[in-house]
């Protein structure tokens, strides 16, 4: 062992392991999915890789949006700090959430901006969570909160998400005990990576509870722009009593193809954004004014382009689906986003052979360097897969894409537990 390894040890954080950090042998799953692919594109170099594994927007912003920032840009009195936002992206996302949700905010005191989701994911704990607070996830989910608030040394438990009950989590079957320890659920709809959404029924009932037990909710609604049906796009203060309660994320990167442009918006009452406020003031300085600036006009003159990624979506989804269900996977009836979320096989019989699976790791795997399609594992529940439908490409259009997907997938043999 070097000085400087001996030295880092000695100050390594005990929330990100301490003297052990870096000495284990676990590789995250995207690292695997990243060697995979590595290994498929050296053992066949002509074959064309089907990237479903991607969670980002596969088209570019709109040209309007683009040519905002290039203005913006250009001014003097945008080149400073905007710490905690410029009031044109809070009105226009006051107006958007009006709009689309018929909920209505102060833009002055319940809307601060966020340099994306998952930066204020990681701020918001710092707001609300003390050591040996209960925080409960739903998952599969954005892991983010919980990364953090176990850092502050809470407790976090998942709540189990299964199709049986359309991906909502059961409330009914937290214990008393936790509920009275809870601090914050955090819930993620329209969900990733199921595609579910949330009902105001189910929406009224934790409202309800937190009421009851005094507990915070955190919806990330980062794919509530993209539902497919109108009737499903639900915010959380479409409920009476939500807005003492909880607090709602919304983004710029999935709706309207800003992923790399890291902005979004946190909205809930005065009370708990003036919280929000108050830690990412110390965090960060704030997202570039032009950004904002151009954010701001696509809120209120490009409402079409979320539509229009939805209808995109939907229609590979609808296509990629039917191959899988002639594949004999079992696959719900997606509600928005652009993942589609189904259980793995336990054997597959390709080219002769016969192969077992015990875990989703394995078969994205073996898919990713058999069949040269990308997919992403998820075994937090039970071993299923995530399959994004941003797979656009400049040099291939989605309909080879969804040919060459059918005639690989046709070339094997799927075997599936029988359901109980």
């Amino acid at each position: 062992m070097d000085v400087s390894e001996q030295f880092a040890k000695k100050i390594f954080s005990e929330r990100i392991g301490g003297k052990n950090f870096g000495n284990s042998n676990q590789i995250y799953k995207f690292e695997k999915i990243k060697r995979a692919k590595r290994e498929a594109l050296a053992k066949f170099p002509d074959r064309v890789l089907i990237d479903m594994g991607v969670g980002e927007p596969d088209d570019m912003a709109a040209n309007s949006s683009i040519e905002a920032l290039a203005h913006e840009s250009k001014k003097y009195e945008n080149r400073g700090y905007s710490d905690n936002g410029c009031q044109e992206f809070k009105d226009a996302a006051a107006s958007y959430m009006e709009s689309q949700f018929n909920v209505v905010l102060d833009p002055q005191t319940e809307i601060v901006h966020s340099i994306g989701s998952k930066a204020a994911l990681s701020i918001l704990p710092l707001c609300f969570v003390n050591p040996g607070d209960v925080v409960l996830m739903t998952a599969p989910g954005y892991p983010v909160f919980g990364t953090h608030s176990r850092y502050l040394l809470a407790d976090v438990i998942r709540l189990p998400l299964h199709a049986k009950n359309n991906y909502l989590p059961e409330l009914d079957d937290i214990p008393k005990y936790i509920l009275q320890r809870t601090k914050v659920v955090v819930v993620n709809y329209p969900n990733n990576p199921t595609g579910a959404c949330a009902t105001k029924e189910f929406f009224k009932k934790l409202v309800d509870m937190a009421h009851e037990h005094s507990f915070l909710i955190i919806n990330d609604a980062a794919y509530a722009s993209l539902t497919f049906r109108e009737e499903d796009r639900i915010s959380i203060f479409n409920v009476d009593g939500a807005k003492e309660v909880a607090l709602e994320l919304h983004s710029m990167s999935k709706g309207f193809n800003m992923t790399g442009w890291r902005l979004g918006w946190v909205c809930g009452n005065s009370k708990l954004m003036a919280a929000y406020a108050h830690v990412k003031d110390q965090t960060d300085s704030g997202q570039f004014l032009a950004i904002q600036k151009a954010a701001a006009l696509a809120l209120k003159n490009n409402l079409s382009i979320p539509s229009q990624n939805a209808q995109k979506y939907e229609r590979r989804m609808n296509q990629v689906a039917l191959v899988l269900k002639n594949c004999g996977f079992s696959v719900d009836n997606i509600k928005a986003g652009f993942f589609l979320y189904t259980q793995i096989p336990s054997a597959i019989e390709y080219s002769g052979k016969k192969i077992n699976f015990t875990s989703a790791e394995e078969f994205a795997e073996w898919m990713i360097k058999d069949l040269g399609i990308v997919v992403v594992p998820w075994d937090d529940v039970e071993p299923s897969l995530r399959f994004s439908m941003t797979f656009g490409s400049k040099d291939t259009d989605e309909n080879e894409i969804i040919d060459l997907f059918r005639s690989r997938m046709s070339n094997v043999e799927f075997k599936f537990r029988k359901s109980k």
